[in-house]
This record gives C-alpha cells, structure tokens and sequence, in this order.
C-alpha cells in the first residue's frame, strides 16, 4: 500500500466530496457534524427519509475503499503507434490494462466530461470471472480500513474470484462509483446486463446515481426463433440507463428513418424530404414541379419559388422534369425512444465478417445497438463529445462513433478501455494471430476505420442521390478522424517509493543530501514519456491537452501555455539550462506559473540553483517537486514563493 492509500478508509472519498462541498458543516478537527447537518435539514423543510432500504452484500465497504484508492501504475504511451498520421491528431483514445486503474487514472482530467458511457461488463454466468481484483490488503490493513473483525475479513476473502452476486458487485460498484463522477451534468450511462444480476444491478445503480435520475430500462431484443431452453426461450438483454441528473438530462431521441441524402446547409445537416408531396399533391399527376404548377396555379408557383429562395425547397432533377424536395433538419426529425428495440447477436457477426475478422470474437454487440444508443444520447452535443466504453470488448463501441459521425455529420470522440485478457489457446482468435482481447479491438478500430474511409473516398455514402445546388454540401466537411491514440497502464519497478516511504516528509528535501542516495530511476525516452503521461491526467490534462516542447539551451522541457506549467522531467538539466530559463522568464517570453519537476532526474547541486534562481524572479511560479510516479502525490514539496 502507498503512502497515499495509508489513512485511506471506505468513506474517505465521500469525505473529500463533502469537505468542499459543506465545509460549514465541519468542525475545526475535520470531524462532520451531524447535528448541524440535521438541524439545518429541518430549518430548510427538508423531509429525511430513515426508513428506506438498500443493497447490502458482502464486500460493500471493501469497493467503495477500492473507490477512493489511488492509481498504482503509470500511463505509457504506445509511440510508434501513435505518430502514424492517421493517428497523431486523433482525439481517440484506447487504454490497454485494468479498467479500475483507468478509470482511477481518468477521474482527475475527465471529471465532468464524459457527455456518454456504454458499457457491457461481463454477466455473472456461474462461472469464475475473468476480470478478478485483487484484494490489495493484508487482515492489519483491512481491520484499520474497515473496522472488520477476524469472521468478518474471512467472509470477505472468500468471495474472491467466485461467482457470487457478492462478488460481482464488488467487482461493478467502485467502477460504476468513478463513471457516475466522469458524467457531464447532462450525461448519460448505459449498462447491458442480462436477467442474472438484472435486479442487483438496478439497485446498485440506484445507490451509485439515486433513484429519481432513472431513465429507464431498455430490453433489447437479440435472438429469434425457436430454442432448446427448459422453461423459456429467453431472446432478451436489457440496458439499464441512469442520468448524471435527470433536471438537466436531454430526453432520448431516436432518429426517424430517413430517406434522402443528408447534406449539410448553413452549418446544419439537413435530410431532403419529397414524401410530403404525394400526401399534399398526390391525386394531381406525378408530384413533380411542372404539374403542381399546372395544377395549383401562379399562386401555389409563387409560393414554391419563395420557398426555394428562401431555402426551404429544393428541385431535384428527375426524369427531364423536378421533383419539389423540402429541407427538414436531423436534429428536429426525431422522437422519443421505445424501451423495447430490435438488434439481433447475429449482426454483431456479420459486423465483424465484413471487417474480414469472422469467428474471433464471442457474442460481439451489434453496431446498430452502439449506434442507436449514442445517437440517441448525442443528438444536441454531436458535434463535440466524449463517449466512454471501459469493457471495450471487440471495440464495437469505436466503430459506431466512427460511422455515426460520417453518418450525421458529428465529433463524438471515444475512450475505450479493455484489458489486457488472453485469448483462449484453442478459439480462432488465438490462432489468428491475437494473444489477446485488446489486440482485436485495436485491429477491429483500425480495420473499420480504414473501411469507412474508403466508402467516403469512393462516395459509397449512404442516400447518395446527387442534388444539384450550389448551396448545399454533402458530408465532405466530416472530420475524418478514424484513428486513436494507445496508451497501456504499467506497474512501475520503483525502488525509491520505500525510501521515500521512511523518509520523514516535514523535512525540506531542498536541503536533505538524502536525495542524492535515490537510484536513478528514469533512464530512457520512453520512461520520460510515460512519466509525464501519468501526470499530465493526475494534473488535470486530458489526453488532449496541447502539449509545447520548449529548449532551455540542450535541454528539452514541456510546457502548457493553458496553464503556465513546465514540466522538466529529462536529466540533462545544466547552469546553461538554468540561464536559459531565467532568461525566457525575465524578458517576458515564457510566463510561469507552476515548475513540477522530478527530482531524480536533478542533482542535489541543480534542485538548489534552480530554487535560489527563482525566488529572484519577480513573480516566482511554485515549484513542485516529485519524487515518483505518482502525480500529486504526498511525497512532493512546494517550494515557497
């Protein structure tokens, strides 16, 4: 366990929420006060509820300790992969490693931002999970954390790696606690699950996001036809969707079928309509522009002609005469969802076949589902949005955000977590090549963005009726983003986080020479990038963030113009270096606001140049000193101003 995680207990994440959220309610020795708390519930009218119930199972208080646990491993970015053009300016990413440690990694940068989450976790079938947490504490520490007695701890050791609902929900409740804080206001969660653990899962979901942000629950229909099943054949999954909160939630919107090409106008997609003509001018010829006028006058032309000017019409040539098309906006043309939707398991194969990856993945979601989901989800916010899957699976998720933005014109950007699970020696999947599950989901990403690029470059689009009008383009301003950047979580070997464990941390490492008996802990390019990676989200970052490389003399330094932070990781820091430095500041070149260095990358000698060098500068940004992979983490020292 982590100096981070020494005073962690099973509240401690709802403490720091309620620390900045109600400090009035806190006494000087941190301690809550309840009384204060109830008396003012009851000054407000506020009726509280003591008598209702909720989920209760063995490894309750352990997941929500899991919850308000740190990260323990470092963010390492796949660099060959993520320089190919296709990828360097992707706002996709895909994380290989364990879910919870993303999801971990993410809550700082991410929080509030995810305007989506589909998730499909794995059902709790009866047999042995293949995602299984390890229980991190000895009995000490679990007795410290969570006040168990021995009978208490041995109840809950013996749900590890079993198929109990116990163990499932303890395994679900401190990912679904994180996703709930990664939701914008007016975000949305979407969760397959099937009739196993149905009932538990809506009540955890309940506990997580609250009752009243419920939104509903979908069953979605995804077999037909005839079975061998004992008492029924069950042709049915279900998606329980929760609100992030329901007073800011946008209802769920499904796109009507439509049935001319989507073109974009004024910034706005459009679709061309022409069935309203035979409802309006059907008994008077073949609805085209010639015979309406003939039928209905100068009056009805005038009319039609205005609205062509005016942009509401369009004529589309047809057969030597033209057909009177009308505008009619996508994200008008929409209504409510109906909880029972049609996608059948057999289109998540075909799917997969027409990527040329037929037979290597079991049960693969239908794109259709993924696509109507977020569609559904997304309608207001196409143009600029996260949408998160942290079971990724075969990556249907990606596909259908790829496909849905060449579709309607989007944004949408996807961050899909999957961990690094071996493929079974004997299934197709294993002998075509792919040790593991996240080695299909990054081909499948790839293999279905090249496709959807080809149909795009070859006009293969969907509705691909030529409309001739000058003002009017089709989907040639789509984005074009089909690829992602990779990143892959890693437990880091670093001999220097027990040192700093015993080192008492009220002294001043600016003037300790114990520093200068850490090992040399960061060797390499890749150990820089991994490190700074790590930070960057522990900071706030988001893998985004427009990231500076900047010169000090040879030394090369990264720098976040948004926020005035340098970040000096690599070692070959000098006096010219320094010079340099001071130099950019003084003249108003660089401004800096926060220095966060590692310090094992510094001498003893260079850590105190550099601190006596700032504190002259007129305005001294904070230095931050680190001593680990971690970012902020309780091993750092703030130099004074």
């Amino acid at each position: 366990m982590s100096s981070d995680d020494k005073n962690l207990k099973s509240n401690s994440d709802l403490f720091k929420t309620l620390k900045v959220s109600i400090p009035q309610f806190f006494d000087a020795e941190d301690n809550f006060r309840i009384d204060k708390f109830e008396q003012e519930l009851q000054s407000a009218n506020i009726s509280e509820s003591r008598d209702g119930y909720k989920l209760n199972f063995v490894g309750r208080d352990y997941a929500r300790l899991q919850t308000g646990r740190a990260a323990e491993t470092t963010i390492v970015p796949d660099c060959r992969h993520n320089n190919k053009p296709e990828n360097k300016n992707s706002g996709n990413i895909f994380i290989t490693g364990d879910n919870l440690e993303a999801l971990r990694h993410l809550q700082n940068a991410y929080k509030n931002k995810v305007k989506m989450i589909y998730i499909d976790p794995p059902y709790n079938t009866g047999q042995e999970f293949v995602y299984n947490d390890l229980f991190e504490f000895d009995d000490e520490k679990l007795q410290n954390s969570l006040g168990y007695n021995a009978d208490e701890i041995a109840r809950l050791k013996s749900i590890q790696g079993k198929s109990s609902h116990s163990a499932w929900l303890t395994f679900m409740y401190p990912r679904l606690k994180i996703a709930q804080k990664l939701l914008t206001d007016d975000g949305v969660i979407f969760v397959s699950i099937d009739d196993n653990e149905h009932a538990n899962l809506k009540l955890l979901m309940d506990d997580i996001f609250g009752e009243g942000n419920f939104v509903a629950c979908f069953v979605i229909i995804r077999s037909e036809g005839g079975g061998l099943a004992k008492h029924a054949v069950v042709g049915h999954d279900y998606a329980i969707v929760f609100a992030k909160n329901i007073s800011t939630f946008t209802p769920l919107a499904k796109i009507k079928k439509v049935r001319g090409k989507i073109v974009k106008k004024n910034n706005d997609l459009y679709w061309i309509e022409t069935d309203w003509l035979r409802k309006e001018f059907g008994k008077y010829g073949n609805c085209y522009y010639e015979e309406i006028v003939e039928f209905h006058g100068q009056k009805k032309k005038d009319e039609i002609d205005k609205g062509i000017k005016d942009g509401l019409y369009i004529l589309i040539a047809k057969n030597g005469k033209h057909i009177v098309g009308r505008y009619r906006k996508t994200s008008e043309d929409n209504s409510k969802f109906y909880t029972v939707i049609k996608h059948l398991n057999k289109n998540g194969k075909t799917d997969l076949r027409e990527l040329g990856l037929d037979e290597i993945f079991d049960y693969p979601k239908p794109v259709s589902l993924c696509k109507e989901l977020i569609s559904g989800a997304t309608i207001s916010s196409k143009d600029e949005c996260i949408i998160l899957d942290f079971f990724a699976g075969s990556g249907t998720t990606a596909q259908a955000v790829m496909q849905l933005n060449l579709e309607d014109g989007g944004n949408r950007k996807f961050i899909l977590i999957q961990a690094e699970e071996p493929t079974n020696e004997a299934s197709d999947a294993y002998k075509s090549g792919y040790k593991t599950i996240d080695e299909i989901a990054r081909r499948r990403i790839m293999l279905a963005g090249k496709k959807i690029l080809d149909d795009y470059e070859s006009g293969q689009l969907k509705n691909n009726e030529e409309i001739p009008s000058d003002d009017v383009n089709d989907l040639r301003s789509w984005a074009g983003d089909i690829g992602f950047k990779h990143y892959r979580l890693v437990v880091p070997e670093v001999k220097t986080i027990d040192k700093i464990s015993a080192f008492d941390q009220s002294e001043d490492l600016f003037e300790s020479n114990m520093l200068e008996s850490f090992g040399d802990e960061l060797t390499d390019t890749d150990g820089v990038e991994a490190l700074f990676s790590t930070w960057l989200l522990s900071d706030g970052f988001t893998f985004d963030v427009k990231v500076e490389t900047i010169y000090f003399a040879s030394y090369r330094a990264y720098y976040i113009r948004e926020s005035a932070t340098l970040y000096l990781i690599d070692r070959n820091w000098d006096m010219n270096s320094l010079e340099a430095l001071i130099d950019k500041i003084y003249k108003n070149e660089l401004v800096v606001n926060m220095i966060i260095m590692y310090s094992f990358s510094f001498s003893f000698k260079s850590m105190r140049e550099l601190k006596e060098n700032i504190k002259t500068l007129p305005t001294p940004p904070t230095i931050i000193q680190r001593f680990s992979y971690k970012g902020l983490s309780a091993s750092e020292i703030v130099a004074p101003k």
